[in-house]
């Protein structure tokens, strides 16, 4: 099983992506910030064809482009129920659903915290998650709906998937991220992971994706250890300037 992905930028700093099953040629987008962006990216590709937009959760930056995409293109909008506060949905998924896309099955978990009825779709055997705004580089998705300790549930269990596993988040919040970062963890790997960071975006290049691995290493989200370390530091966050 084989899926090839396309990254792209939206808006001022989300990503649009677009996924296609190698097999079956099969093509899915996740999320839709700006219907425009996917639709030429599409375009681009060559790909041909839209079957499925897999929205994350309901905020706007992430289904606003669900009604012309599905117009355009006659894709199925498949999401958590949440989704329908905000934009046009044709299939509710929740936690222990699955979602086909040609040959891959991406497994649906619930990620609350975020909001509470973000959803995540894990690809396991092909080892590629579309996380939305649960966890960046160096970083988490602010608690808008839920409590802290959902959200350390949450990233709890993204950390336990096999480390090869590239992460998709939705935004580029990596810089921002590291300068937090590193005034909890004094790390000198943590520094040099930093530094690759801030040296891909000076060469004009996305941090994302990342991998399970390398935020159970470095994130400091994940690093907390316990939901009340993980409420704390996201508390800071909030709060922090630098």
């Amino acid at each position: 099983m084989t899926l090839d992905v396309r990254l792209f930028p939206c808006l001022s700093d989300n990503y649009g992506f677009l996924v296609r099953d190698s097999a079956s040629g099969a093509v899915a987008a996740v999320d839709a910030p700006d219907a425009a962006a996917i639709l030429a990216d599409l375009e681009a590709s060559g790909w041909g064809r839209l079957d499925l937009l897999l929205n994350t959760h309901w905020h706007p930056d992430h289904t606003q482009g669900n009604g012309a995409l599905k117009g355009a293109t006659g894709c199925e909008i498949v999401g958590p129920e949440e989704v329908r506060r905000a934009a046009p949905l044709d299939r509710v998924v929740a936690g222990g659903d699955r979602v086909g896309l040609g040959t891959t099955t991406f497994e649906v978990l619930d990620t609350p915290g975020h909001t509470l009825g973000h959803v995540v779709f894990l690809a396991r055997e092909a080892r590629e998650a579309f996380v939305g705004d649960v966890i960046f580089p160096l970083g988490c998705g602010r608690l808008f709906e839920g409590a802290p300790a959902q959200m350390w549930d949450s990233l709890s269990a993204v950390a336990g998937w096999d480390g090869a596993t590239r992460l998709w988040g939705a935004h580029e919040y990596a810089l921002g991220n590291a300068a937090f970062a590193v005034t909890v963890d004094d790390r000198p790997e943590l520094a040099a992971h930093v530094a690759e960071l801030r040296a891909r975006r000076a060469r004009g290049e996305p941090t994302v994706p990342t991998t399970v691995g390398t935020e159970r290493r470095f994130n400091p989200f994940l690093t907390a250890g316990d939901a009340e370390t993980f409420a704390l530091r996201r508390a800071a966050k909030d709060a922090f300037v630098g």
